[in-house]
């Protein structure tokens, strides 16, 4: 009865838990890694205190898409003026681009140091591989590969199992950071990566993907919106959302703690203390936890960007396919959505271009982190305002303490780039 629950719980598990795993991309990697063999421990209260609010946000990202039955990018073009609206979206393209090209050159790094070879051709035999995956295999088909690619991301609960961790010292750290700062790094540095972690976790592909999803998922049910009008059905699926995305989200913070504190009670603790690149970090593990921990992160970076490229280029078709009303979809074949799949293919190809010409990996990075950081605060605060308008959202305007979450969100991450903008 318990084995039959679960599985009927996991079944139901989709656009939450594929939009959580995909938060811990390579770049996400890279920069888990930094902090935690830069700075220890001194950034675990972190991800604790941005779990909740990062919920907060995709669950009324996922819940706009459910209720309105139309992706993010149509319901910001009714409540803000056309320019807007198109400078926020081709501002995602830009940056969900220069991660893609990120991630795919840290998959690509990743099987090099594993098997030796070339670059330039996993590179390339990556990029060819996300783009087929997308538009030759069925929506239900690809959601099935991304929720078996999410299981990757438990290499680094393995790395956890094999270091030994001091508890008790990571406990002292988290708690009271101040006290345990490395003498060659400033307060100036670690507001930094503040803002590189906030950057890394609260990302608006996030946003655009999950809503794309629900709505994606209703169109598969034509029965949905005349159902909607049901309360009862209404707070079942909006139930199912919640623990969806509660998991998701849950799940990506807990890899990215275990991430965190693998590299410093390894890397840190060896006085390795710059890695700029996930790729970096898988090496760097090989003589100080061993061949297996390596071989074990590698793994995982590439099972994380074969789950995040996909998302990326999807967040960004559908984020223009809904502004200029092109028919969208993964559940739509190619010459139904001709559009919709040649932004997949065009962000997809540009991304691995960048990747065969090996861009500078952390300049794609920190201009991917700027513009994410300036375009996510305007899309926030106008998600939280068609959160509440009841034009929009009818009878399913958002709780009180949604509300809280969300703005409480929407502050941190404006006071982030604002922080950003000073320390740089």
């Amino acid at each position: 009865m318990v084995t039959q629950t679960a599985k009927i719980f996991v079944r139901r598990l989709g656009p939450g838990l594929i939009t959580g795993a995909a938060d811990d991309d390579p770049s996400g990697i890279a920069t888990y890694s930094q902090a935690g063999s830069q700075f220890r421990f001194a950034l675990v209260w972190l991800l604790l205190i941005t779990t909740p609010l990062m919920i907060g946000i995709q669950m009324l990202s996922a819940r706009i898409g459910w209720v309105t039955g139309q992706g993010l990018a149509a319901n910001i073009n009714k409540m803000c003026p056309r320019w807007l609206t198109t400078s926020l979206v081709s501002l995602l393209v830009v940056a969900n681009t220069i991660n893609i090209a990120a991630d795919i050159g840290a998959m690509g790094e990743a099987v090099r140091l594993l098997v030796g070879g070339p670059l330039a051709l996993y590179v390339v035999s990556f990029g060819a591989f996300c783009i087929a995956t997308q538009v030759f295999f069925s929506y239900e088909r690809t959601v099935r590969v991304l929720k078996w690619l999410t299981l990757g991301l438990f290499a680094y609960v393995a790395v956890i199992l094999m270091v030994h961790v001091h508890w008790q010292q990571a406990l002292n750290e988290s708690l009271y950071p101040w006290r345990f700062f490395p003498k060659d790094v400033s307060i100036k540095d670690y507001a930094a990566m503040v803002v590189a972690v906030l950057g890394t976790t609260i990302s608006p592909y996030l946003f655009f993907w999950q809503a794309a999803q629900e709505v994606e998922d209703n169109a598969r049910r034509p029965d949905v919106k005349a159902r909607r009008a049901s309360r009862r059905y209404a707070a079942k699926h909006l139930a199912r959302i919640k623990a969806d995305t509660v998991v998701g989200m849950t799940f990506s913070n807990v890899i990215a703690l275990c991430i965190m504190m693998a590299t410093a009670v390894t890397l840190n603790e060896q006085g390795i203390t710059d890695i700029q690149t996930s790729a970096q970090a898988a090496q760097a593990l090989r003589p100080v936890a061993g061949e297996f921990a390596f071989a074990l992160f590698a793994l995982g970076i590439v099972g994380t960007g074969l789950l995040a490229v996909p998302v990326l280029a999807g967040s960004a078709a559908y984020a223009v396919s809904e502004l200029y009303g092109w028919k969208a979809g993964l559940s739509q074949g190619f010459h139904e959505a001709r559009g919709f799949y040649l932004i997949i293919i065009a962000a997809t190809g540009i991304g691995t271009l960048m990747g065969y010409l090996e861009v500078d990996p952390i300049k794609a990075l920190v201009w991917s982190a700027i513009v994410n950081g300036v375009i996510s605060v305007p899309i926030m605060a106008v998600l939280m305002w068609i959160g509440q308008s009841k034009r929009l959202m009818g009878r399913y305007t958002i709780s009180t303490r949604h509300r809280v979450f969300g703005w409480l969100a929407t502050a941190v991450m404006a006071a982030s780039v604002l922080g950003m903008l000073v320390t740089s």
